[in-house]
């Protein structure tokens, strides 16, 4: 299976880059791994209308990054999403596994959120929390969930 991360905003600091590196390196016996960072729109000035502007030009970027062929499954990591236990992660990317899906893509929107477009794009919008996270950070948990979720899938010890 492949598992293909799309964030928007590189990641500055290195304690983030050396837990991607961790858990990528992790997941290397699970799935093939990408991440891919799509460049962070500048915010020029204040208003909900320029901040719609950033998520749009956003947004544009990422639909480029999505792979039509193969019908990839689509997840967007959203404040308002369903939020899942990590047992029923594991379940969902098991069942996609025996549906036949053999590429998911998750999607993390930049520090405004993601775009209407990028939202409707989405076959699940999940939510981690009601709290609001960095966006670095959320590359750091949606690995370790996912890496948690294929040691749940296999049966590892890990899952406590």
């Amino acid at each position: 299976m492949k598992i293909k991360i799309i964030a928007v905003g590189k990641l500055k600091e290195k304690y983030w880059v050396e837990a991607v590196q961790e858990y990528s390196k992790r997941l290397g016996a699970y799935c093939d791994l990408e991440i891919v960072e799509i460049k962070e729109a500048r915010l020029k000035g204040d208003g909900e209308a320029l901040e719609e502007q950033v998520k749009a030009e956003e947004g544009r970027a990422i639909l480029e990054m999505l792979n039509k062929k193969g019908s990839p499954f689509i997840i967007t990591l959203e404040i308002k999403g369903k939020k899942l236990s990590s047992e029923a992660l594991a379940e969902k990317l098991n069942a996609l596994t025996l549906e036949g899906k053999s590429e998911i893509i998750f999607i993390i929107g930049g520090s405004l959120g993601i775009s209407k477009e990028v939202s409707e794009a989405s076959h699940l919008k999940l939510s981690f929390s009601d709290m609001t996270f960095p966006h670095q950070m959320m590359r750091v948990i949606l690995l370790e969930q996912i890496y948690r979720g294929f040691k749940i899938i296999k049966g590892e010890t890990y899952h406590k």
